[in-house]
């Protein structure tokens, strides 16, 4: 087991929020946060995408049943803090978020975020939206370590890109206590920088392959993370791989073994 406890793990990851700005990789399974703890990276953050993946399944098609058992597989894979992606929590309830978060720092992550959208509902009314991260930051705070709460604005990223409108919900989050804030889709430096002058929390961006780290952190961002795309980034090299054999019988696709011994060390 990691020698890191709980406690300090969630003590590091406040202190990265306070620090220089980071990259936050989402891994999709023990071997993939395993890989990016021994490349150096500070903090994991689970991808709902990724894991309903690994499941063989589509994004939204997991229950938190199966995320908290995710939870603690990632959490016991290496030493670093872990936040999980709580979609909107399993439920539209305000009761739903603050059960998911009490679950996932019971089974050993120290952060994680809550959507104001669900596949049935679509955009979450501003009221519950608020009522929701307000009982999701109850239920942080009253876990025995400093759980750090993202809450997510989905406008971007759900067809409805109103930047007005994501500003004043994050603003909204802020005010009901997220430790965190994260508009996923955001497409430009110039959203990122309207985004993170309008709050005084941290701000999660998304990376967007047209955008720099550097440029993110001009902007303001103090974290990024990639969402699925390590794991599509994956897929596509593995597909690419097995579709060269299928259709041609060419195995010059395929890598040699990776360094495990060095980077399962």
């Amino acid at each position: 087991m990691p020698a890191a406890s709980q406690a300090e793990r969630a003590e590091t990851f406040r202190a990265l929020h306070a620090g220089k700005p980071f990259v936050i990789p989402n891994p999709w399974d023990a071997g993939s946060a395993r890989v990016l703890a021994a490349l150096g990276f500070q903090a994991l953050a689970s991808t709902s995408s990724g894991f309903a993946f690994a499941l063989g399944r589509r994004d939204g098609e997991t229950s938190l049943d199966e995320v908290v058992e995710h939870t603690a597989v990632l959490a016991s894979s290496t030493a670093l803090p872990l936040s999980v992606d709580l979609e909107n929590g399993y439920g539209p309830q305000p009761e739903s978020a603050a059960l998911a978060v009490q679950r996932i720092g019971e089974a050993g992550a120290v952060g994680g975020s809550i959507e104001d959208w669900e596949a049935d509902e679509g955009i979450y009314e501003l009221e519950l939206a608020v009522e929701r991260v307000t009982a999701a930051v109850e239920a942080a705070r009253r876990l025995p370590f400093p759980f750090t709460l993202t809450a997510r604005a989905e406008n971007h990223i759900r067809g409805n890109p109103d930047l007005d409108d994501t500003i004043a919900r994050l603003q909204a989050f802020e005010a009901a206590g997220a430790d965190v804030l994260y508009a996923p889709g955001l497409r430009i430096a110039d959203e990122v920088r309207a985004v993170c002058e309008a709050v005084s929390r941290p701000v999660n961006v998304l990376a967007r392959p047209g955008l720099t780290m550097a440029e993110l952190e001009a902007a303001g961002a103090q974290r990024v993370s990639v969402g699925g795309a390590l794991t599509w980034t994956a897929v596509e090299a593995f597909a690419s791989a097995a579709r060269r054999i299928y259709e041609r019988g060419d195995f010059s696709g395929l890598a040699s073994d990776p360094p495990l011994d060095r980077l399962f060390a």
